[in-house]
């Protein structure tokens, strides 16, 4: 099958950092963000993998599958995200092309930029709480994995709330264009209450992590 070059997972990792780097508007931090998380939970399922039937963590074998499970998942809905990140852009780039010289033309331009903002707030906004849940399933697994990877556990944590704060920060930007000061504001809550989790999860995990110890398995 010939690679799709409108998917960001279709590119050689060389590929994806050039158009990064370059001077267009695509991919940029919330699409960065995305996959930046996407590795978090592939490390996550990879730890998991790593710790699968071994007699020394058996008693941790629901963690493993469930942690493998939800790694791999999330590490292909972040990469979906990364996309539809640059989709919801370009949506409100061309919204802001659109015609305004009449009373008509300025409204449907308003409209327009509008709805494409509150697209482009809502796909990071999903983004995070992705982060959220890596974050919740690196925390479960750590200390009940393979000792020899408890550092890629830190590693995932780490990178999920890098790519949280990221998303954070373009669920934000947007807010103002969507012309709901109601659902604005319902929604920087909710981008405030999902950072604290974040930042929680990780803390855990890096104390799980630190202290050396197996901890007791998950009733």
């Amino acid at each position: 099958m010939q690679d799709d070059p409108t998917r960001f997972r279709d590119l050689s990792l060389d590929a994806f950092v050039a158009q990064l780097a370059s001077a267009a508007p695509v991919p940029g931090g919330g699409s960065a963000s995305a996959v930046a998380a996407s590795l978090g939970a592939a490390l996550v399922a990879m730890v998991a993998a790593l710790s699968e039937n071994r007699p020394r963590y058996i008693v941790y074998a629901d963690v493993h599958r469930q942690t493998k499970e939800a790694g791999t998942e999330l590490s292909d809905r972040l990469l979906r995200l990364a996309d539809e990140d640059s989709a919801a852009y370009g949506t409100f780039a061309a919204a802001m092309k659109l015609p305004k010289d009449t009373p008509d033309e300025g409204a449907a331009r308003t409209a327009a930029m509008q709805a494409a903002a509150r697209v482009a707030a809502e796909v990071p906004l999903r983004c995070l709480e992705a982060c959220v849940e890596v974050a919740e399933a690196a925390e479960l697994l750590a200390a009940r994995c393979n000792v020899n990877a408890s550092s890629d556990v830190n590693v995932a944590a780490m990178l999920v709330v890098a790519a949280g704060h990221g998303a954070a920060e373009n669920v934000l930007v947007n807010l103002p264009s969507v012309g709901d000061d109601a659902w604005a504001e319902a929604t920087r809550a909710r981008v405030d209450a999902l950072l604290v989790r974040l930042s929680t999860l990780a803390a855990s995990t890096h104390a799980a992590v630190a202290s050396g110890e197996l901890r007791a398995p998950v009733a």
